[in-house]
């Protein structure tokens, strides 16, 4: 559905103020990991919540930005160190002032209900600067408040929840951690049901340092533009696209035999999007394009002995590469390969080399800009279920989009279908060809006749 607004969307704001942790923390300086706080983690990055005004019985008459206040402060007690200030020291190494200042909160009410709104609840919201207001001096890196929030209160009685986080401190499933121990302070709890950890180190370089794999999702050669500005220099465009069974099905058509049973969903959406992406960019044929798999390696699998409660930054992204050309004329097969090859670089070895990567190099590594993709899949992080006592919301994700990033999201459209939505960001003159590129996937001819690859043929031809 779209927007609705029949006037001027407004909110009023009250004064930003400090919430502290709700009893004395300890005073102390921790460092992050060689995780942490590599550059590309260097930013704040947002999330949204939209809630009905269903609130259960032991919320009736109660107030939403009274009550998330409240638990934010009883949250912070566990995760002190949010409530701190980075430092940077010898080398760019991060480490936390735990000075328990406190994180910024905003008061808020908007002339809107969440029917009005319509469409504009998909990320990227049109409204995010007046949900989420950047209160000045408060978005640097160093020095500031590590969290922003704002609760606005609409005139249907529901409310949107929005929250900015310095990205070195966690990643989406620690920041769900905390998330999620604000829900059980609201519910009465006194403690998390699962306690917080710290433990960075586990997450640093080795002593010595050795770098064992092949990284081509950063640039380690290009010392001139190794930290090139990744702000956009041409007007851009940002939309959202919905994939739900039948576009699904749809692209799983174009996958031959062999792959169609051997195909995650994270495998074909990226497959498209990279392949469509490339197409849109009207890049030169020789040009090396990558797309970057976030995978995060918590759980088993990895072996990594992460304890349960660590909140910190545990993924890496593994990139598959490939000339423009080869990639946006052969069948989507192709590309599947290319992405399931990626994400087979991921272990322990692979995130421990990223680490020392970090430190061996004497600088704090940023990712590829130039012919780079990079994709989160957030689905199963639990914060599209995020029940603060008002019901899971209709929308709770990442709040946006910049120009190589975006991310996977649970949706549920208004008529009860669940899918995945996409926000993609494109220069204003490739988004045209990329929503082209996008329905002739879903909805052109069928091609099988994927690209067999040599049984040596490398991952990257770089």
């Amino acid at each position: 559905m779209a927007s609705k607004l029949g006037q001027v969307f407004s909110v009023k704001r009250q004064s930003p103020e400090l919430i502290v942790p709700a009893r004395p923390t300890p005073r102390e300086v921790k460092q992050l990991s060689d995780i942490d706080d590599q550059e590309s983690l260097r930013f704040q990055a947002p999330v949204i919540f939209f809630y009905k005004n269903d609130p259960s019985p032991t919320m009736k008459g109660r107030d939403p930005v009274k009550v998330i206040r409240e638990a934010i402060g009883r949250a912070l007690v566990f995760y002190y160190p949010l409530a701190g200030r980075l430092r940077e020291g010898l080398n760019r190494k991060l480490t936390v002032d735990c000075t328990g200042e406190g994180v910024l909160f905003i008061e808020a009410d908007a002339n809107s209900t969440l029917e009005m709104l319509g469409d504009a609840i998909e990320p990227p919201c049109p409204y995010l600067d007046d949900l989420l207001y950047n209160v000045p001096g408060s978005d640097a890196i160093h020095g500031c408040p590590l969290m922003l929030i704002q609760v606005t209160r609409l005139i249907c009685g529901g409310f949107i929840f929005a929250l900015r986080v310095n990205h070195t401190m966690c990643d989406a499933p620690g920041f769900f951690q905390f998330l999620k121990t604000i829900k059980e302070m609201i519910c009465g709890a006194d403690q998390p049901s699962l306690m917080s950890v710290w433990q960075r180190k586990i997450l640093n370089a080795r002593a010595p340092p050795q770098v064992s794999r092949f990284h081509h999702e950063y640039n380690t050669t290009d010392i001139e533009n190794l930290n090139d500005d990744v702000v956009p220099t041409v007007p851009m465009d940002h939309k959202s696209f919905y994939f739900g069974p039948r576009e699904i099905s749809a692209l799983r058509n174009h996958l031959p035999l062999h792959l169609i049973n051997n195909c995650s969903l994270f495998d074909l959406l990226t497959a498209c999007l990279w392949r469509c992406r490339t197409a849109a960019l009207e890049l030169d044929s020789q040009e090396n394009v990558r797309v970057s798999c976030m995978i995060n390696v918590r759980g088993k699998h990895y072996n990594m002995q992460l304890p349960p409660g660590y909140y910190g930054n545990a993924f890496a992204f593994p990139a598959a590469c490939s000339k423009a050309g080869l990639l946006t004329k052969n069948p989507l097969g192709y590309a599947v390969e290319l992405v399931k090859q990626a994400k087979a670089q991921m272990s322990e070895e692979y995130i421990r080399s990223v680490a020392d990567l970090m430190v061996i190099t004497g600088r704090r590594l940023r990712y590829v800009t130039k012919g780079n993709f990079i994709v989160s899949d957030t689905t199963r992080s639990g914060i599209a279920e995020l029940d603060l006592g008002w019901g899971k919301p209709l929308y709770g994700g990442p709040a946006g989009v910049v120009s190589l990033i975006s991310s996977y999201m649970k949706y549920q459209k208004s008529e009860g279908e669940n899918g995945i939505v996409v926000p993609i960001c494109l220069p204003l003159s490739a988004m045209k060809r990329f929503e082209e590129e996008i329905k002739k996937m879903i909805q052109g001819p069928i091609t099988k006749n994927l690209h067999i690859k040599k049984p040596n043929e490398p991952l990257c031809k770089l």
